[in-house]
This record gives C-alpha cells, sequence and structure tokens, in this order.
C-alpha cells in the first residue's frame, strides 16, 4: 500500500487580535529544545509561518491522527512564546510579511522582488510514494486534470490584505506568480522530465531543483511525487480527506500506465483555466469537468472525482471515508465558505482569524 505524508504551513497570529506575528524563529527554536532530533517543524519563506511534515503513513486514520498532533504541538509551542496558530492560506487581515534571514529567501528576495515579498501562503503538500520515476512520470502526466478538484475542495483563502479577494482559493493565484509554478506539458518519460528540469535551472532563472513548484513534481528528496495545489485546510480532517483523495488519484494513475491507457491531454492553457476556475469558485460555483473542460456544477465534478478513484480508493479500504469527506465539504462547506459565514456573522476580519484558530485545532 502507498505510504502518504503531508506538509503543512500554518500562520502564526498573536490570539487576541488575529494579527500576524513574525516569530516563527522563537517558535521553532522551542520546538527544538522541547522535541530535540525529531526535525517535524521547519522555518518557511516568511517568519509569519511554520511548517510541519507527518511521517509517511498507509493508514489514513494515522495520518489524519497525526496531522491533528502536529497542529496541537504547533499551537502549543506557539503559545509558550505568545502567538498562536491558525490553518488560513492567507491573512485575512492586512500584513506587511518578513522575509526570512537566510542566503536563500535572500536570493529570492533579490531575484523576484514584490513577489517574495508578498509570498506569504499558506499551502498543504501530499506526498504519495512511487516505485520508480519511470512510474512517478506516468503518475505525473495523468494527475494533470484532476489536481484542480484538490484546490476547489480545499480552497480556505477568500480574503487578502483585508479585503474580500472574490476568490475561494487567492492563495493559489499569489503563488502563480513564481516563474516555474503552475501545469505542466507531458513528459512522458522520467528522462524528458529530468532534462526539463535541468534546461530550466540552467536558465538561472531558478535557483535550483528545489524551486521547481510545478502542480505536481517528483521530490527531490523522497520516492515520491508531490502534489502542491492545495491550501491549508481549516480542519485536519479536511487536510486528510485531500491526502486520501490524492493516494486515490496516484493509485489510480499508476494503473491505467501499467493498462497501457493514454493520459488525457488537454493542454496547459486549458489546464490553466480550470485552475482559475477552481480558485474562484472553490465548492460554490462551476467547476471545469477534468474530462470535458467544460462547466459543470461543483458537486457534479467531486463525484466525477470520486467515481474516477474509486476501484482505488476501495482497494485501500478509504472509499467510505473519502465519500464522506467530500459529503461534508459539500453540506457544511471548505474553509472559505466558513470564513465568509464568520465575516456575516461577526462584520470582523479580526473575529473571523480568532474564531478559525479554534477550528484549527477541532
Amino acid at each position: 500500500m502507498r505510504t502518504v505524508g503531508v506538509e503543512e504551513e500554518l500562520l502564526l497570529v498573536d490570539p487576541e487580535t488575529g494579527e500576524p506575528r513574525a516569530m516563527s524563529a522563537a517558535v521553532l527554536a522551542r520546538a527544538e529544545r522541547e522535541d530535540a532530533g525529531q526535525d517535524v517543524f521547519e522555518k518557511e519563506l516568511h517568519e509569519q509561518m511554520v511548517e510541519f511534515a507527518t511521517h509517511p503513513q498507509s493508514s489514513m486514520e494515522s495520518l489524519h491522527a497525526e496531522i491533528a498532533r502536529c497542529r496541537k504541538e504547533a499551537a502549543g509551542h506557539a503559545e509558550e512564546i505568545g502567538c498562536t496558530v491558525a490553518a488560513l492560506a492567507t491573512s485575512p487581515l492586512p500584513v506587511s510579511p518578513a522575509v526570512g534571514m537566510n542566503e536563500r529567501y535572500r536570493w529570492m528576495e533579490q531575484q523576484y522582488g514584490i513577489a517574495t515579498r508578498e509570498q506569504l501562503v499558506m499551502g498543504c503538500h501530499v506526498h504519495v510514494s512511487v516505485e520508480s520515476d519511470e512510474e512517478g512520470v506516468a503518475v505525473l502526466d495523468r494527475l494533470r486534470p484532476w489536481l484542480s478538484v484538490l484546490t476547489a475542495l480545499s480552497a480556505n483563502s477568500p480574503f487578502w490584505q483585508g479585503k474580500d479577494s472574490g476568490y475561494a482559493s487567492y492563495r493559489s493565484r499569489v503563488w502563480q506568480r513564481w516563474p516555474s509554478a503552475g501545469p505542466t506539458e507531458l513528459f512522458e518519460s522520467p528522462e524528458r522530465y529530468h532534462r526539463r528540469v535541468a534546461e530550466m535551472v540552467a536558465t538561472g532563472t531558478i535557483l535550483d531543483e528545489g524551486m521547481i513548484y510545478f502542480d505536481a513534481r517528483l521530490s527531490e528528496r523522497y520516492p515520491t511525487v508531490e502534489v502542491r495545489v492545495s491550501d491549508v485546510a481549516l480542519h485536519a480532517e479536511t487536510a486528510g480527506l485531500v491526502a486520501t483523495l490524492t493516494r486515490g488519484l496516484v493509485e489510480t494513475a499508476a494503473r491505467e500506465w501499467r493498462e497501457g491507457r493514454e493520459p488525457l491531454d488537454p493542454g496547459v492553457s486549458l489546464l490553466r483555466l480550470s485552475a482559475w476556475q477552481a480558485a474562484r469558485s472553490g465548492l460554490t460555483g462551476e467547476l471545469l469537468h477534468p474530462e470535458t473542460m467544460r462547466r459543470m456544477p461543483a458537486e457534479a465534478v467531486v463525484r466525477a472525482l470520486l467515481d474516477h478513484t474509486a476501484d482505488a480508493l476501495s482497494d485501500h479500504g478509504d472509499l467510505d471515508r473519502a465519500r464522506e469527506g467530500c459529503e461534508r465539504l459539500l453540506r457544511d462547506g471548505n474553509g472559505a465558505m466558513i470564513q465568509q459565514a464568520l465575516l456575516e456573522r461577526t462584520d470582523s476580519l479580526r473575529d473571523v482569524v480568532t474564531e478559525c484558530v479554534r477550528h484549527t485545532q477541532a
């Protein structure tokens, strides 16, 4: 059974005002003192955020439990130094992001200017194990049309610098400012994949392979496919659902490859439109159906994803969990919808943030 690991980025905020706090160095120092050698928490581009990574898990129940535990641990470390964590993919309140003080981040700031300084966005990256680069590239080629559905499910960033962005996932739009971000063409072989990556690094536009920000890529550190399209989810169970569906997509793609089925190829231009539509609408409007690239109600497209992955999910014992998770989101709303409802009820973005702090550990 394929293992799955999750990396989540969390926003550091003042527990009273909800304003972002540039305290990641202090949070990480405390985590190191308390959990020496665990290597769970990591620094990120901006001082107002902190990242954790789970261990690879084959059980989705165990993965969900670890995500919830890591969130609680992050909150505990933060609260000891006067802040807390919120699983928000952008800050609803105005913020002046502070770029971290290391050589890599300073290179990025010099190279990319305002795009780096404004890039305070929190995502969720899902790693799913693959047997080889050959299988991994075959999976990447077959995942492409379905990734926008994961963006819609996880959408959790409707506000930007104190204003309604008009998007369910504005994080994904900000992320597109990186020169290597977004959907890719078909690679067809590991050789073509690695040659393209090497060519991109050779331009000098990006520093190294770590700055290959494809929607999905081969991990440079692990034998995994890394899917990078999701907002950090407001609730840990939604993060678990995204991970479950991602494994289902990877396994389905690998089976299609082994059976000799060719990947769908709508082209990068249509994939960009599909990603934009998912970011704009989330689960409240229409999405582009991955198989036809025509608009359909979000509920119908989510059900198409479940149908597409049903055999793989069933074989892993995850089908009921995935169906229930999708039904819950369609019924109760994803993070973007909950944030919008909170603002309508409280008329205060500060209250939105402080309430989302509670949701983060729910």
